[in-house]
């Protein structure tokens, strides 16, 4: 029994090494930012708020 709940803290610190080491190597911050160079439009969407048409 000691021997199975030795295993699973051991699992558990695996696995919470692997996490904080995943988080830290992500790399979010060096993707680049994201442009848009065409004008915004609605095309077909209603003029109305879908909630207010139900009623």
């Amino acid at each position: 029994m000691e021997i199975l709940i030795t295993l699973l803290i051991v699992l558990l610190l695996v696995v919470l090494a692997a996490t904080v080491s995943s988080l830290l190597r992500d790399g979010r911050g060096h993707t680049p930012p994201v442009e848009s160079h065409e004008a915004w439009s609605a095309l077909d969407l209603p003029s109305s708020n879908y909630t207010l048409r139900i009623f």
